[in-house]
């Protein structure tokens, strides 16, 4: 190779977005894998990842079929679970029964028509999909004798973060070739043209490199602190700048694992609600300019000691002796997040909350963007940078408006939830797709990006679940027709019928996989 081609790759920080990153990148470009690049990944030793996102979409289960992961060693190693979407509790007022599902399955008939006219007054998800039900009833989306990624229902996976990125790491290093070096970055070094050329360690060494990947979490020591790049706060549309965190015990080895994500509305944020098959991660998101610290840790004990009732613990005993875990973020992102010779990948690039666990979606996302666009030589890295900024730019304002949409539509009269409401915080985008969407479900022409982590149909079951007015005057004539619509309806509640008497308990099936053959 010349020396103006890319040929030593250098990802900063590990933690699961700096390990899922080296993993994709020497999948495709390894020299181990036949490609023409080396991987290198530099951490600090002994640097703990913050590890609070545990959920992931479906798309999780393509980038790991596509870096070689056995599926299993996922379960085995990272205390995984299957997830079938989130269940939204008391988002809309508050009240009795206030609760609706977003499914990672697609409505049924998606392509044919749009149901939602049609339901006769049951829940849209129930009606529109046989997951929602599975969920209620603790099935899991597949069967022992499926394949591994393959899935009766569309699913995702809950996993300790921590215990995923260990799991990477194992697989990037011996299977991958990923070269990981443990040492603490003291300065970068570059050359005229402002393109990095090392990173200068403690010891005195110089990791040289010709591309590197930021993935040093908040601190994003590369694009933010070298290149200077401006942070762009969204804390004018989404108010949630702080979390506590904490881990709730089973009453049994046996108990019921959930698997959604639950997300309960509270006063002045919501709760986040993970089942892992050794445990529950739970979390309270709230903002600090609607709530102090020592009353948001109130609230979230006081949740907490509920919650643990309605499991059959001990609360007294249990709850006053839990860890918590206080974080403190700024949602926005960078305002590009590719320079030179150089990518921002994860906390690095931004982070806006948890809900709809966008965080990892935007790593693959990412990363998969970064493998496609690399160029061999360092002359096509403006061209590269300038597809990726375009395309994350737009993927970052999706995701505000996405996330807005879950509180702007809520009914709950708390001063935290009628502030989301005021116009001055909703993006002009997000409040002219509303008008739109009065008189029609939102389509995929709607959605600006050619591949969206969240499309029309999400937006549909938010829409749906949050009771958002719609007239259906303006849907397409396609959706005007009584019989294609019984039909459809008939077919979702045979599925549904099918998945309740086929599929097995979500703890037994991870039971029976974790005991079976290849398990470790």
């Amino acid at each position: 190779m010349s020396s103006n081609e890319i040929e030593q790759i250098l990802v900063l920080g590990g933690g699961a977005a700096g390990w899922l990153t080296a993993a994709l990148l020497a999948a495709e470009h390894g020299l181990k894998q036949g490609g023409q690049c080396r991987v290198m990944l530099v951490e600090a030793p002994g640097i703990p990842t913050i590890g609070v996102g545990e959920g992931t979409w479906p798309s999780m289960r393509d980038t790991l079929r596509r870096i070689g992961l056995p599926e299993i060693a996922l379960f085995s190693h990272c205390d995984a679970s299957f997830k079938q979407g989130s269940q939204f509790i008391g988002w809309r007022d508050g009240a009795a029964g206030d609760s609706y599902y977003h499914p990672f399955s697609l409505p049924h008939g998606y392509f044919q028509m749009d149901l939602g006219p049609y339901r006769q007054g049951r829940d849209y998800a129930y009606g529109v999909s046989a997951q929602a039900a599975a969920c209620d009833a603790g099935r899991a989306p597949k069967q022992l004798a499926t394949p591994e990624y393959a899935g009766v229902l569309n699913y995702g996976y809950h996993f300790d973060a921590g215990k995923f990125g260990e799991c990477l790491r194992e697989h990037c290093v011996q299977q991958l070739g990923v070269a990981h070096v443990q040492a603490e970055v003291v300065a970068v070094e570059a050359d005229s043209g402002g393109f990095i050329t090392g990173l200068k360690t403690s010891a005195g060494d110089t990791l040289a490199a010709d591309f590197f990947v930021d993935c040093s979490g908040s601190a994003s020591r590369l694009v933010g602190e070298h290149y200077r790049v401006p942070w762009v706060s969204k804390t004018q549309v989404l108010f949630n700048d702080r979390a506590i965190a904490t881990q709730l015990p089973y009453v049994n080895a046996q108990a019921s694992i959930a698997s959604v994500t639950k997300a309960c509305a509270h006063a002045n944020g919501w709760v986040w609600d993970i089942a892992l098959p050794s445990r529950c991660g739970i979390g309270f998101v709230y903002s600090s300019a609607h709530q102090t610290e020592s009353e948001a840790e109130s609230a979230f004990r006081q949740f907490l000691q509920t919650r643990a009732v309605s499991a059959g613990l001990d609360a007294e005993r249990i709850v006053p002796d839990l860890t918590l875990r206080k974080l403190k973020f700024e949602p926005g992102h960078r305002e590009i997040f590719w320079t030179h010779n150089c990518v921002a990948v994860g906390m690095s690039a931004g982070f806006i909350e948890p809900l709809e666990a966008s965080a990892l979606a935007l790593v693959e996302q990412s990363a998969a963007a970064i493998r496609d666009f690399l160029p061999v030589q360092k002359s096509g890295l403006r061209a590269a940078a300038n597809q990726f900024n375009t395309r994350f730019q737009q993927h970052w304002q999706s995701i505000v408006d996405f996330l807005k949409l879950h509180y702007v539509l809520s009914k709950r009269t708390e001063r935290y939830w009628s502030d989301h409401r005021d116009q001055a915080s909703v993006p002009d985008s997000l409040a002219e797709a509303l008008a739109l969407w009065r008189d029609r479900a939102p389509m995929g022409r709607d959605i600006a990006e050619a591949q969206p982590l969240f499309p029309a149909a999400s937006y549909r079951f938010v829409l749906q679940g949050m009771q958002a007015e719609c007239s259906y005057l303006r849907s397409p004539r396609a959706d005007r027709n009584n019989a294609m619509a019984g039909q459809l309806l008939n077919e979702v509640a045979q599925q549904t019928r099918r998945c309740l008497d086929g599929l097995p308990d979500n703890r037994a099936l991870i039971d029976a996989w974790l005991a079976g053959p290849g398990a470790h």
